[in-house]
């Protein structure tokens, strides 16, 4: 697919994005851009910087307290660092490696982020949690134990559960971070199949170091190595004929 003919409506893009974790240099000089209902996948070897790179589109890395950021990072066309963090993450959602549901029941870890924003409306409550169950996929299974303990839940259903409560409060993206890492390839499959549903409504940004999931599900990768953005484009084109030799070694599994 070219990114051309995907959509040029621009929701995130970076310019000059450099990244220290005190003195070490962990992003350096990041360009990327993210399009409106598309799926954008992150690859390279552990440590490459692709999670840390994840992590500075909402702001999450401002809570590490020897991180320091310059250069660009805008969302809808103005800079995040001029945004509320707390209104950021609601509007770039995250969903992590390992399935994170609070201790309490379905029904309440789907409403979590709606009753902190304060809203007490049952039937409010009530549409959205069913919404984003069906959004996530997996409403079916879980409909008539929403007041079940949510840990009681299998891996793949946990992670599906953490996508409901992302979609809550109604996000325009949704990061993820090795998102099926943990789990069996059945759920697996039912996750990347979310995705090719959630892209409809959704922009998707997704660390994954399983090569045949990026060429999958996603419409654009990004390469990176040590920190760098290596190369990026159309995943048919970094897959098929990439512009860097170090892209082909890593793809091909020469180095990784």
């Amino acid at each position: 697919m070219n990114i051309e003919e995907v959509n040029k409506d621009l929701i995130i893009e970076t310019r000059g994005l450099n990244l220290h974790y005190g003195d070490f240099h962990a992003l350096k000089n990041v360009e990327l851009e993210v399009y409106k209902n598309t799926v954008t996948a992150l690859i390279g070897p552990s440590g490459c910087g692709k999670s840390t790179f994840l992590r500075t589109l909402n702001r999450m890395n401002d809570l590490i307290p020897s991180v320091t950021v310059d250069g660009l990072i805008n969302f809808k066309g103005e800079s995040i660092y001029k945004q509320d963090p707390i209104e950021l993450r609601r509007k770039i959602g995250m969903v992590f490696q390992k399935p994170n549901p609070f201790p309490m029941s379905i029904y309440e870890n789907v409403v979590y982020g709606l009753r902190v924003n304060g809203v007490k409306d049952k039937r409010i409550l009530d549409e959205q949690m069913e919404k984003s169950l069906r959004g996530a996929a997996i409403w079916e299974e879980v409909k008539d134990r929403l007041k079940k303990p949510a840990l009681g839940l299998s891996g793949g259903q946990q992670q599906r559960l953490c996508i409901a409560r992302a979609l809550a409060v109604e996000p325009e993206v949704i990061l993820m971070d090795e998102p099926t890492s943990a789990l069996d390839p059945g759920s697996t499959l039912k996750i990347e199949d979310l995705m090719e549903q959630l892209k409809q409504d959704y922009t998707v940004v997704i660390v994954t170091h399983n090569m045949q999931q990026a060429g999958r599900i996603s419409d654009t990768t990004a390469f990176f190595l040590t920190g760098e953005l290596i190369e990026f484009g159309p995943t048919e084109k970094i897959f098929g004929t990439p512009v860097d030799k170090r892209t082909e070694d890593y793809i091909t599994g020469r180095f990784g």
